[in-house]
């Protein structure tokens, strides 16, 4: 099972990877600095999921990537 989030902490997440694009790692500690500086939030909590949400969506990213260049360096 995994974590559910709320589509505030979603949209946030997808447009701070989309306004800085490159910036954002697969290593969430670095990825919570950035969030800290990028967005005023209201609580702690809030502030890592955002951070959370970022490092597992940047995975997601990358896996497609990786899913689609292998699909078309594939001879038919």
């Amino acid at each position: 099972m995994g974590s559910i989030r709320s589509s505030n902490v979603k949209r946030t997440a997808e447009n701070l990877v989309a306004q800085y694009p490159g910036k954002f790692t697969k290593d969430y500690s670095q990825n919570r600095e950035i969030v800290k500086q990028a967005v005023t939030v209201a609580s702690k909590k809030t502030l890592n999921n955002i951070a959370g949400y970022v490092t597992r969506y940047i995975i997601k990213l990358e896996s497609r990537r990786r899913k689609e260049e292998e699909e078309t360096s594939i001879p038919a």
